[in-house]
Order: C-alpha cells, then sequence, then structure tokens
C-alpha cells in the first residue's frame, strides 16, 4: 500500500485556480463520500483552507490513483483537466508525509509559524475518520503529523511573535493592558487594516468594539461583520474618552486625533490609560500626541519594526524545525517499509502456529493425563516459545532500510519455509500486524 497526495496550494498556484478547487463551496463531506466511490483508493483524507486544496489517499497502485484523482479534482470542482495540471501536485510515500508534517507544523505556510493550520488539519482528519474513510496508513500518518505540529511549536520558538500589522497592535495592547476583556476599543476607518486588527481584537473577547468612519455605511458594515456598533463621526470624540485601545486607518489627508483632541479626551479619563495604534499611512494620530502622560502611540512603523525583528526570530528556528520533521519522516518511512514486510511475518507466525498446533494435537495422548491448568500451561509455554523464536527475524526484517534488500530476505524467508500467499490470507488481522503484534506482552512488533 501507497500514500499518494495531489493537491494545489498558495505555492503553485493563482488565487483564481485555488477559489476554484476549494472544496469548502460543496463541502468536504461530499468530496469524501464522491472519493469513496474510486476503486483505487482504499483510504481519503481531504484537507482544505483559503491557501491549499489537498487529497490525502492510500493506493495499492499510486499511478492508477493519481490519475484517478486528477480527474475527480477536474471534475468535482468544474475545471478543466488540462487548466489544474498546470499547477497541481503530486507527492507520494515519504514525500508526501514530508509535506504533511511541514504543514502541521506551519512550515509550509504563508506566514511560517502560523498557528492556525494544525487545528485545520485535525478537523481534516477528524471530518474523514467520522465517515469511515481512513484507515491503517492514513491514520498512522496524521496522528504522526499532530505530533509534529506539537513538538515543533513546545520544542522551538517558530511560532512566537507577531508577524502581521495587525496582530502585532494586539500583541502591544497585550504587553499594555494584559487581559484584553472587559476594554473598549474604538475604530477609526472601516478598511481592510482596520479590520484585520477589528478581527484580532474580538477574539481577545473585548467588552465593546465601536467604529467610526466618514461615512457611516461604511462603519456599519463593518460594525456588522465584527458585532461591534457602528458610531457617527461627530461621536468620536465622547467615544474616545471611553476607550481603552484605539486603532485608526482612516486615509485622511492631515491627523485626526492632534494633540489638543487627545488632551481633552485625557482629561475626562482622569488619566486612565490611552493606547493609540496609528496603521494610517499618512499618519490619523499627530506625533507630539505621544508624549502626553499616560498615551501610549505607536504608528504603523513601530508595529513594522516588531513584525520584521519577529520574522527574523522565527526564520532562526527553522532549522530546528526542520531538523524535527525529518526525524519524524524517518520513523514514518522505517514504518511505511515495514509495512511491505507485513504479509511475510504474518506467513510466518501462521507457519510457525500451524506446527505448534499439529504437535500438540500429536501429543495429545500423552497430555491427556494432565490437569486443565497444566496443560493451560503447556499450551502458553509453547506460544512463548514460538514467539521468542519469531522475535528476532520479524525486527530484523521490518528494520532493513534498503527497499532491495528487504524484498530479498522476505524472498528467502518465503522460500526457505514454504510460505505462501494463503499462510497470510489466513490471519484475520493481517492488514495491522504490527498493531496488533506489539499490544501484548511478549508478541512481536
Amino acid at each position: 500500500m501507497h500514500l499518494l497526495l495531489l493537491g494545489v496550494s498558495h505555492r503553485t498556484a493563482p488565487v483564481e485556480l485555488r477559489e476554484q478547487v476549494d472544496f469548502a463551496r460543496r463541502g468536504v463531506p461530499a468530496a469524501l463520500d464522491a472519493l469513496a466511490e474510486r476503486a483505487t483508493l482504499t483510504e481519503t483524507v481531504v484537507l482544505s483552507t483559503c491557501n491549499r486544496a489537498e487529497v490525502y489517499a492510500a493506493s495499492a497502485d499510486p499511478v492508477a490513483a493519481a490519475a484517478e484523482l486528477s480527474r475527480f479534482m477536474a471534475a468535482f470542482h468544474g475545471v478543466p483537466g488540462q487548466t489544474l495540471e498546470r499547477y497541481v501536485f503530486r507527492l507520494v510515500d515519504h514525500e508526501a508525509a514530508g509535506h504533511l508534517f511541514r504543514v502541521a507544523a506551519g512550515l509550509d505556510s504563508l506566514v511560517v509559524g502560523e498557528p492556525q493550520i494544525l487545528g485545520q488539519v485535525k478537523d481534516a482528519y477528524a471530518t474523514a475518520a467520522e465517515r469511515k474513510r481512513t484507515g491503517p496508513l492514513l491514520n498512522r500518518l496524521f496522528h504522526a503529523s499532530f505530533t509534529v505540529g506539537k513538538r515543533v511549536r513546545t520544542q522551538t520558538g517558530l511560532g512566537e511573535g507577531a508577524v502581521s500589522v495587525s496582530y502585532a497592535a494586539v500583541s502591544l495592547a497585550k504587553k499594555i493592558f494584559g487581559d484584553l476583556s472587559g476594554l473598549n476599543v474604538l475604530i477609526l476607518g472601516a478598511g481592510e487594516m482596520a479590520k484585520l486588527t477589528a478581527v484580532h481584537l474580538k477574539a481577545q473577547e473585548v467588552r465593546r468594539i465601536s467604529v467610526a468612519s466618514r461615512t457611516l455605511r461604511s462603519a456599519e458594515r463593518l460594525a456588522e461583520e465584527i458585532g461591534g456598533e457602528a458610531l457617527e463621526w461627530q461621536h468620536v470624540d465622547t467615544a474616545l474618552a471611553r476607550s481603552e485601545i484605539v486603532i485608526t486607518a482612516t486615509g485622511a489627508t492631515d491627523p485626526v486625533l492632534t494633540r489638543a483632541r487627545v488632551e481633552q479626551a485625557m482629561r475626562k479619563r482622569r488619566d486612565r490609560p490611552l493606547f493609540l495604534i496609528d496603521i494610517a499611512l499618512p499618519r490619523d494620530v499627530a506625533p507630539d500626541a505621544g508624549d502626553i502622560e499616560q498615551v501610549f502611540l505607536y504608528n504603523i512603523d513601530d508595529l513594522r519594526t516588531i513584525v520584521n525583528e519577529n520574522l527574523a526570530r522565527r526564520a532562526a528556528e527553522l532549522e530546528r524545525a526542520e531538523a524535527i520533521v525529518r526525524h519524524e519522516v524517518a520513523q514514518f518511512d522505517q514504518w511505511l517499509r515495514s509495512r511491505g514486510a507485513v504479509p511475510t511475518v504474518v506467513a510466518l507466525r501462521r507457519r510457525f502456529e500451524d506446527i505448534r498446533q499439529a504437535e500438540l494435537q500429536r501429543l495429545e495422548g500423552k497430555l491427556s493425563g494432565l490437569p486443565p491448568e497444566a496443560k493451560a500451561r503447556v499450551d502458553e509455554i509453547t506460544h512463548l516459545i514460538v514467539e521468542k523464536l519469531l522475535l528476532t527475524p520479524t525486527e530484523q526484517l521490518k528494520s532493513v532500510s534498503d527497499e532491495a534488500a528487504a524484498v530479498a530476505y522476505a524472498d528467502a524467508l518465503n522460500r526457505l519455509f514454504g510460505l505462501t500467499a494463503t499462510d497470510a490470507a489466513r490471519e484475520p488481522a493481517a492488514e495491522d500486524e504490527d498493531q496488533r503484534a506489539s499490544s501484548k506482552p511478549g508478541a512481536l512488533s
């Protein structure tokens, strides 16, 4: 069984194409149901985010499965096959595993180290598992990816520090106020930067977000999106006096908050701290307003400096994160190779068990006089002997790193013991031999 990945991402396709192949439009469950009808695919997981659309699959024939997946993606999304072919990428086995591990670690994200992707990977797996579309291969793959994501986040500093101007503003506010819940926020402007910052602040469970814009309708649209309240522009001074955090992004040509205006608001505030974040260009807040006692003013250059420092810090952690990924890929690759030895291992176990059972039956007459406890002990001892005899050859066969050598070893065992495909097929849980055997004391692993 092989692991196959087919997908498009921000690294391979423009946003127009990514919008077309977004599985969220028709729903990931619908995609999984459609994939279940494809004979070449035994397991599937669909990972769909704003920057990627990827299908992970298990198949005995990766070449046929790749063609099947290409046809599926084109048909499901209504995209011409030739158009899709220009942007799609395909990875097999350890390369596919390495890609998913880097995705889960945040190493393949548009913003390196962003934390949301690991949750999205977990959700994609959970959706597939609920619909019975996962099995031994993808179960192992995705649980390993969760381990990678957790290790990178706990053992490196890759995810630390804000790497967007809007989030840097929120991080600064937290340094000044600590917990932001219960605070009042005023946003001047209703553009994209104002919206992004408002979304981040909303996630901090602030008490109230008021939005004011020169155009009331623009303020109302943003307020509706973020669950805030829209203000007419003439009410800005009242809102300024009651707010702890003020975000300015109006696009005005002259400062909308002069020093005198801020001083007036501070007199009403009784010197409670006021945090001003000016992300407009030209600036919305007069620079000397930051000289007022208990006023903390940061402009877009201050925020960009913070962002650049955090990006540099993350870059220094990249190699440590990549080392974790390489280690986990090697572990998964070894497990993947060991699965190729499973039929031989199963057949060998079956042959030894047949011999054990045959000998116990041959000695039945001599053992008939033993009490039931003694008979059970004989059965247990002979079973453990078989397990011990098989332990070393099984471990050696599974640990061979060279695929050609592993095939040669398996062929030698098949010839030496006269093993056949029938021997393996008679084992009820052959597909999960490595998991079944390792779950009991003294068993093979």
